[in-house]
């Protein structure tokens, strides 16, 4: 040590100037100095300490324990069986059949879509994170629904990239239809995060990984009549403005179309965007309007009915679920192949918007009527004005371009259509004697 310590003596501290004098004031300090950086070095071994042990604390984890709330890093995928599951689903059994990966496949469009693209042998693989924004014993018994068809739902978020390059390890999907998405215009008053969780960052993440894929696969996605916004020509069509968003539902789904220009002109991804309106019928979402008039109707509850300025009527242009998936399917087998491969784009891709709707708006007024008709229940009608909340008065959509191009012929008119609606709920609420929220 004290050779050491002469050494360190021996050095100006500006050389070349002068020689430090050796004096027992400089010792002292020296020593003081040594004891400052012995403690400061055990502090922080100390403090490494701590954190370790803490993060390592399974009492510690703050994430909640509710299985519809998980994080990214709860879910448990992966493994040989996890992996034959996955690729006897997504098995292509038909001729020309295409394998695809259907985003949301537990939610009302994407369980329709999916067992119809398995009834024709395609190959199916589900990915849906079963989140609670609405009762996921629902989405649950949609499960169930298809697996007993042979379609297996991997449980997962959009936005867990690494389960998403996983999946595309295990199976080279030629098509992913992706309808995960955080749905709902007034929700997004109360939690807007959520939007920008599942409809942007959840959309970019998957484009991140369908670019780097290879072969790249073709992508049809959900956008919303919602982009129409403040628009007030009618019908709706697909060259029609849609840069006045009335909700942030629907400015996340014009950003998503944004963003998949974009995907399209650096990576050459195929992309097709369909514009749903006001989708219903069985296994609907409750937090629809006909959905929840009847539950309410049949609870003797009131029901709400907005009327617009100056007694406006407010009118939706209902789609039938079975005329949706005919959209759906033609979109997924015209979709050409992605230009791009390991990320660089080799050539133009196909960019793509379509309507999907019924071309027949109907007052909602008329849509409680027939209701009461179907439920042999007389509704209480609360008529209040029609609320700030990202609702706009009407849609009306334009279908000419979807007929030309995919055949795109709806079929259904309301009336019948809630009469399939009111005779699966009766029989999913009443016969199962499930509580209907």
């Amino acid at each position: 040590m004290s050779k050491q310590m002469s050494h360190l003596d021996d050095i100006p501290s500006t050389p070349g100037k002068f020689k430090m004098e050796k004096s027992p004031f400089v010792h002292n300090r020296l020593r003081w100095h040594s004891s400052l950086a012995k403690l400061t070095f055990w502090s922080f071994i100390f403090l490494g300490l701590i954190l370790i042990f803490f993060f390592r604390s399974p009492s510690s984890n703050p994430l909640p324990q509710d299985p519809s709330r998980r994080s990214l890093r709860t879910y448990n995928w992966g493994g040989p069986a996890w992996e034959k599951r996955v690729r006897s689903s997504a098995r292509v059994r038909s001729h020309n059949g295409i394998s695809v990966l259907v985003t949301g496949a537990a939610g009302f469009v994407g369980t329709h879509v999916s067992a119809a693209l398995k009834r024709r042998g395609d190959g199916v693989l589900g990915l849906d994170n079963f989140n609670d924004y609405y009762d996921p014993s629902l989405k649950r018994a949609r499960q169930a629904l298809l697996e007993r068809s042979g379609v297996f739902i991997v449980e997962g978020d959009i936005n867990d990239s690494a389960l998403l390059r996983k999946l595309f390890e295990v199976v080279a999907f030629t098509h992913v239809m992706h309808l995960a998405a955080q749905a709902g215009v007034r929700y997004a008053m109360e939690n807007p995060g959520s939007y920008v969780h599942s409809n942007i960052a959840g959309l970019v993440s998957l484009l991140e990984v369908c670019k780097s894929a290879n072969p790249q696969p073709a992508i049809v996605w959900a956008s919303s009549s919602s982009v129409y916004g403040l628009n007030t020509k009618v019908p709706f069509s697909e060259k029609d403005r849609t840069d006045q968003p009335a909700s942030l539902y629907a400015a996340t789904k014009k950003a998503g179309e944004e963003i998949a220009h974009t995907y399209n002109h650096i990576y050459g991804l195929s992309l097709t965007g369909l514009r749903f309106f006001t989708v219903y019928g069985p296994w609907g979402r409750p937090d629809m309007a006909y959905f929840f008039f009847t539950r309410d109707i049949l609870k003797g509850k009131s029901i709400p009915i907005f009327e617009a300025a100056n007694h406006g009527t407010v009118a939706r242009d209902f789609t039938y679920i079975d005329d949706i998936v005919k959209g759906c399917l033609p979109a997924l087998d015209t979709a050409e192949k992605s230009t791009g491969s390991g990320g660089k784009k080799k050539g133009p891709a196909q960019l793509r918007v379509y309507n999907l709707g019924n071309t027949s708006p109907v007052p909602v007024s008329d849509l409680v009527s027939i209701l009461e008709r179907l439920l042999k229940v007389n509704a209480k009608r609360d008529i209040m004005k029609l609320p700030r909340n990202g609702d706009v008065q009407f849609t009306h959509a334009n279908i000419s371009l979807a007929q030309r191009e995919l055949g795109y012929k709806p079929s259904t008119d309301l009336q019948t259509g809630l009469k399939k609606f009111v005779r699966w709920y009766l029989s999913y609420y009443n016969g199962g004697k499930k509580a209907a929220g």
